[in-house]
């Protein structure tokens, strides 16, 4: 069990995160839940019901598009966007509420709102980022990102995708525990599609067995994300099929907790996974 607040999560089994995208601008679904350019609270607690109804674990709130090509947003439009959300959905639902930010007030706020984990795409390393979600308590998702959202697919060089990636992970444990995050609060997130082309994301899913995870959860965030585009020629909405299939091949290959659009067919496909037994030859 992995203590987040007030709750815990179960990763004894595959987990289901459902993305609860706040922004206007999402490359998936941007808009969906603003209304005369506001977000609309009943329709995101609709939203995070559906999912939750669907058998997601866990819901990942983010105030700021990370697309690549995406700007920065300032922290006033962030903390505007994010905290009537995770107030709502924390205040109101039995889930697990991950904030997905690299601000630390957001972070901070957050947590004092009932937010359950942090997740930042940019691995804590803006300033006062890891000290405010070290003082949360709360567990961490750092993600592995080359570069920045509005510069990380500018053609991508890794000397080797995995030692690149677990020397990240063993340079940022190092940070965590300095700061005073315990190894038991940590789970990895190699950043699929963060600073990668397409053929490195698959090298990286079909060698992700490889990652150094200290014993740690894995998080693996592939739905809908433009690798599909370079095998089938979908837009974002058309992806579902595919999405799917690489969060049952993330989970094969280690992967505890997969960050999803579609939760009912994801949660479906796992659920089949599961039913398998595990440890004979297939």
């Amino acid at each position: 069990m992995l203590r987040c607040g007030k709750r815990a999560l179960d990763l004894s089994r595959p987990n289901v995160m459902g993305i609860l995208n706040v922004t206007p601008d999402s490359f998936s679904d941007g808009g969906q839940l603003y209304r005369d350019q506001r977000l609309n609270i009943d329709a995101l607690l609709a939203r995070a019901e559906q999912m939750l109804a669907e058998g997601a674990t866990l819901l990942d709130i983010g105030g700021e598009s990370t697309r690549p090509g995406a700007a920065p947003v300032t922290e006033n439009e962030e903390l505007d966007r994010v905290l009537p959300a995770v107030e709502a959905v924390a205040g109101r639902l039995d889930v697990v509420v991950s904030v997905d930010s690299s601000n630390p007030t957001v972070m901070q706020e957050a947590a004092h709102l009932g937010a359950g984990l942090l997740n930042d795409v940019r691995g804590f390393r803006r300033e006062g980022a890891l000290q405010a979600a070290a003082a949360s308590g709360l567990p961490l998702c750092v993600m592995h990102m080359q570069g920045e959202p509005d510069t990380m697919q500018s053609a991508p060089r890794y000397d080797d995708i995995i030692e690149d990636i677990n020397d990240f992970f063993g340079e940022r444990l190092a940070a965590c525990e300095a700061a005073g995050v315990a190894a038991e609060r940590i789970i990895w997130d190699p950043g699929f599609g963060f600073g990668k082309t397409a053929a490195q994301n698959f090298e990286l899913l079909a060698r992700l067995p490889e990652i150094a995870t200290q014993g740690r959860p894995l998080l693996v965030g592939l739905s809908r994300k433009s690798m599909i585009a370079s095998v089938i020629d979908r837009p974002p909405l058309d992806r579902l099929h595919a999405s799917v299939a690489l969060a049952m091949l993330a989970v094969q290959r280690g992967a505890q907790i997969v960050r999803v659009h579609d939760v009912c067919a994801t949660v479906d496909a796992l659920a089949m996974w599961s039913a398998l037994p595990h440890g004979m030859d297939s």
